[in-house]
């Protein structure tokens, strides 16, 4: 059985990186909706003023990712997760170690970022198939030609990168004709692979401020979400932790 933990109204999986590999496989095997997303401080801000995100996350598998979900977890449960599952590194991860095989079709980015996402990650990840890719902007109110080229390319596994909510939204409207087909949402996996924006350094990134590079970096299109937005979430984080109390690590939730 696997525990999860309830993040501020989200069950977030509670893995290593191994057993979460091992998850994301029993549940693309398991579930009508085989859909995986990324639960983090922007997300969760997100999912509480948007009540179809909270719905499209509550039918997916939600990993752990970043500071801000560890910060609720030792707060709420006397212990942070056992790793950080930070989708830019976790899903190049979960290609390369995953048991299935995958033709993948990669969404999103501006023109060319996911193809040459695609490429690297054919080097990381040489025994799937990468059929496909297409740019994240499209008319989301007509996707039958979006589909027409996604079923054309034979591809049984979905990357999309298009930003939350859009992405996720995305994903589960796919799911709803394309029954079965896995899909993992990935933010910004593109971008960092392709090097459309760089990356922290990974002394950065063992410290989890990967947000504060990003936001020195692109602070005109960054300042709203990390500045506002960490402290609207350390202020939900607050409340949920007056009204509730600290939840004893027995009582996780099993899946």
């Amino acid at each position: 059985m696997r525990s999860r933990r309830n993040i501020l109204g989200i069950q977030v999986l509670v893995a290593t990186r191994r057993d979460a590999i091992r998850a994301i496989d029993e549940h693309f095997s398991t579930s009508e909706t085989p859909l995986v997303t990324f639960l983090n401080a922007n997300v969760s801000n997100i999912a509480a003023k948007d009540p179809s995100l909270k719905r499209t996350l509550d039918r997916s598998l939600v990993l752990n990712d970043g500071i801000g979900i560890g910060l609720s977890s030792r707060l709420l449960y006397h212990s942070d997760f056992p790793d950080n599952l930070q989708g830019t590194d976790f899903v190049p991860q979960y290609l390369k170690e995953t048991g299935r095989i995958f033709r993948i079709f990669a969404l999103g980015g501006i023109p060319g970022v996911a193809e040459r996402a695609l490429e690297v990650l054919k080097g990381i990840a040489p025994q799937h198939q990468y059929v496909g890719s297409h740019h994240g902007f499209f008319d989301a109110g007509d996707p039958a030609e979006l589909y027409s080229i996604i079923r054309a390319s034979g591809a049984d596994f979905i990357l999309v990168g298009m930003g939350t909510p859009y992405q996720e939204k995305w994903a589960e409207k796919f799911s709803a004709t394309f029954t079965g087909v896995p899909i993992i949402c990935v933010g910004g996996l593109f971008d960092f692979l392709s090097k459309h924006r760089p990356r922290a350094p990974l002394w950065v990134r063992k410290l989890r401020c990967e947000w504060a590079f990003r936001l020195a970096v692109e602070p005109r299109r960054l300042w709203r979400r990390y500045l506002f937005g960490n402290v609207i979430f350390i202020a939900r984080l607050a409340k949920a932790y007056v009204r509730g109390g600290r939840v004893s690590a027995d009582r996780q939730e099993t899946m």
